[in-house]
């Protein structure tokens, strides 16, 4: 599938901001299934220091500084990006398999997953995700068929709320809420897991907006859009990661596209800075995928 990101971002200040340091993930990914043919980064003001580099977890990062006064900020992201179906996994080892082969252990082998078993900033391993998780695994239960209960459960269990939680939310209190937002979802099944010693990492993207005839629309297609990868070991050697979509209770297909990955929100925020002279700012955000005919002048032309 052939889609046309367009992401859309808009301050505006008052009084006026003197100086301000950006950071964006707003470039997507490569990937077995998803390939990136052209993007383009635009900011307005033009800023006095724009640059590129990859981070930690091989995100496309952009930092951009506005060193003079400015009363509003526009920051447009357009892509033009290949999908194709992910090939999903038909078996997983038993769960306490990998929990176990999660454990640290002199002279064992190196898995770079392991690093997703860990708290993170918005995410801590807790006894209360555990309580919650339990019930999607019985002992001896693929984990991947338990991933795929577990994420049934949240669906089912959360109400989708956009006013009730914020950005900076502790994934602990959006278990106690029983409800917020795509992001919220993701931090508590990341919890859940990673409190049971399994890995799992936050996957940031987008959804299509407008899905094809006959087709639901899903919830969080107009902004951007948040859900869980899981780690499957394999019987030897590195293991695959298998995504997991809560707040739809789905795995994503070739109507989403991957923006960055990272431990939690906190690693890969859309936009993030620091503004220095402003009270007060409004922010608008504006988010469209539209499948794109191969061989049309979108389709062709790079931005």
């Amino acid at each position: 599938m052939l889609l046309h990101l367009l992401h859309e971002t808009a301050f505006d200040y008052v009084p006026m901001v003197r100086t301000a340091r950006h950071m964006a993930h707003l470039k997507p990914l490569d990937t077995a299934t998803q390939r990136l043919l052209s993007h383009r980064l635009t900011v307005d003001p033009i800023p006095g220091q724009q640059n590129e580099s990859v981070d930690v977890y091989g995100n496309t990062r952009t930092f951009f500084s506005l060193q003079f006064g400015h009363e509003a900020l526009c920051v447009k992201a357009e892509s033009l990006v290949s999908t194709s179906p992910p090939q999903q996994p038909e078996k997983s080892l038993p769960w306490e398999e990998v929990a176990e082969r999660m454990r640290y252990r002199r002279g064992s082998q190196y898995d770079a997953a392991s690093e997703f078993v860990f708290s993170s900033p918005y995410v801590p391993r807790d006894s209360a995700f555990a309580n919650y998780a339990q019930a999607s695994f019985p002992e001896g239960r693929p984990l991947l068929d338990a991933a795929r209960d577990l994420m049934g459960r949240i669906h089912a269990d959360f109400e989708y709320a956009t006013a009730a939680t914020d950005v900076n939310t502790p994934a602990l209190e959006a278990l106690e809420l029983r409800k917020g937002v795509c992001q919220d979802l993701a931090h508590v099944m990341l919890g859940c897991l990673r409190s049971l010693n399994l890995p799992a990492r936050y996957v940031s993207g987008y959804l299509l907006t407008h899905p094809p005839a006959g087709q639901p629309r899903l919830v969080g297609c107009d902004a951007s859009h948040a859900w869980v990868g899981v780690y499957l070991p394999g019987d030897e050697g590195a293991g695959a990661w298998a995504d997991l979509d809560p707040t739809n209770d789905r795995s994503p297909g070739e109507d989403y596209v991957t923006l960055a990955i990272g431990r939690d929100y906190s690693d890969v925020s859309p936009m993030r800075g620091v503004i220095h002279g402003s009270a007060r700012h409004s922010l608008r955000v504006a988010v469209t995928v539209s499948p794109v005919e191969p061989g049309s002048a979108e389709g062709g032309a790079a931005p």
